[in-house]
């Protein structure tokens, strides 16, 4: 079963992103429904929507840097309740049995991580779509908790572009070695 939402998106490479009604899937034991506030727009949206990179499917509602309120919770969610403010990136899901899954790596899933957009959930066969629509059905494992002392306009950048930097420097101790140091030459003015 699903409902018809309102969203933005493309209808192919060529066409220019514009008003649609797309399919929303019914929430599931474990899964959040997000009211979307506001979604980033990130390069790799443009990349996608226009085939740049190739396997492109359309029609395609682009869109990873999402920001909403739980609307509903399914009978099996225990991380979030409705009201909250929530968050969701580039994955949606992932096998979360293989050996990359289980120790946290799921953008390296073994059967391949659903995408936020452009993909299809582990089933290989629904279509996911992205955060320029009205709404978004997570599950709660892919559901990011946004703090409420964040300005929601300016989270939602920070699932994509924020994430991508700042990961490298807490997986490493190293990198975070070097930023340090960087920083300090910079703090105190030695920079080059």
């Amino acid at each position: 079963m699903s409902k018809k939402i309102h969203a933005w998106g493309a209808s192919s490479a060529t066409a220019p992103i514009a008003p649609m009604t797309i399919e929303c899937r019914e929430p599931r034991p474990h899964d959040v429904v997000i009211d979307i506030l506001f979604c980033g727009v990130c390069h790799s949206d443009i990349h996608q929507a226009r085939d740049e990179w190739g396997g492109s499917r359309f029609p395609m509602v682009p869109g990873h840097e999402i920001v909403g309120r739980v609307r509903e919770v399914g009978s099996a969610v225990t991380t979030f309740k409705a009201g909250d403010l929530a968050g969701v990136g580039c994955m949606v899901d992932a096998c979360r049995t293989c050996a990359s899954c289980t120790q946290g790596f799921e953008q390296f899933c073994a059967k391949g991580f659903a995408g936020t957009y452009n993909s299809t959930e582990m089933d290989r066969k629904t279509v996911t779509h992205g955060g320029y629509a009205t709404e978004v059905v997570v599950d709660e494992a892919f559901t990011l908790r946004v703090p409420e002392s964040l300005d929601p306009a300016g989270a939602a950048p920070l699932l994509c572009a924020g994430i991508t930097t700042y990961s490298p420097f807490v997986s490493s101790a190293s990198s975070l070695a070097i930023a340090w140091e960087s920083w300090d030459l910079v703090a105190s003015g030695t920079w080059p």
